[in-house]
């Protein structure tokens, strides 16, 4: 039962955690958050932007806190659910074979079992909102379910992603205010250019075991020309979350954030290198920072 190979080096859940519960949280991929804090931002940024909009309500106190839990959660069955399926793919990559099935230290079985409590977990939190929002979470299922597939069919399977991580955008929003308004839609267009552009980075880790054997990405599709690809992805990430600040009304501060968050991406492209796995790992994991920035320009916009 040792450590994912790109797992975050000394984590809790390596010298932490009881020796039995290891093999559940690397299959929800607790030892690697950054999965959940990018499932998670798109839901933040969504519910600061509908009270920027709106104005606070006392439901705003539990929302960001429910969001955590929901996405830690789903993000764990999502895994486990991608682990089941790509089992056998996961045995041939070098970087995934250490996982828990593959691995054998968790069964078929077993994995079934976690990823139904994970999801009973979500179900229980988003029965505390409204039924609109209870609909639209249950809407997301669908991408979910087609994801772990899409790399077989498609050389998009980034986008496939984009749609189930950031349906947070539109839920986020729904939440507070009980309806899917525009600058939702704008976050949630801009958010799947973002996650096109963060996971082809991601995904050029594996460009070599990929056509090894046989799946799709995005990585593998634009090939040397990804810096050109990349920076229109990101681009459009700001020009979409600048539209849904402008349609909801937000103050300079937004603005001022969202130079920042456009200089994030900046900073991405002049260190990218393809062919380099650690630096396509590291450019991946700071996308954390690139959300944290847009939801503080978010919650300034509102303020000022």
């Amino acid at each position: 039962m040792g450590r994912v190979a790109d797992a975050v080096s000394g984590h809790w859940v390596d010298h932490g955690a009881p020796e039995r519960w290891r093999p559940y949280l690397r299959l929800m991929r607790a030892d690697r958050p950054i999965g959940w804090w990018l499932l998670l931002l798109p839901c933040w940024q969504s519910l600061a932007l509908a009270i920027g909009a709106t104005g606070f309500r006392w439901i705003d106190l539990w929302l960001p806190v429910a969001f955590l839990i929901g996405a830690v959660a789903m993000r764990g069955a999502g895994c486990t659910l991608n682990d089941i399926v790509d089992r056998k793919f996961d045995a041939q990559v070098e970087r995934t074979r250490s996982r828990p099935i593959p691995s054998g230290d968790v069964t078929v079985r077993q994995a079934v079992l976690f990823m139904a409590a994970l999801c009973l977990i979500s179900l229980l939190v988003l029965l505390t909102m409204n039924w609109g929002t209870v609909l639209l979470a249950f809407l997301s299922l669908g991408i979910v379910a087609v994801y772990p597939f899409a790399k077989r069919v498609t050389d998009w399977p980034q986008f496939v992603l984009g749609l189930a991580f950031n349906w947070g955008a539109l839920v986020g929003w729904a939440a507070h205010t009980g309806s899917v308004g525009l600058p939702a839609i704008l976050l949630y267009i801009g958010g799947i250019a973002w996650t096109i552009g963060y996971d082809t980075i991601y995904a050029h880790q594996d460009k070599e075991d990929d056509v090894m054997i046989g799946v799709k990405s995005t990585a593998l599709r634009f090939g040397a020309a990804t810096p050109t690809w990349l920076s229109g992805f990101f681009g459009a990430a700001v020009f979409f979350a600048g539209l849904a600040g402008a349609f909801a009304g937000l103050g300079i501060g937004f603005w001022l954030g969202l130079v920042a968050y456009l200089g994030h991406f900046i900073w991405q492209m002049l260190r990218l290198d393809i062919d380099n796995p650690d630096v396509c790992l590291r450019l991946f994991r700071s996308n954390r920072d690139a959300g944290l920035i847009l939801l503080v320009a978010i919650m300034l916009g509102g303020i000022f």
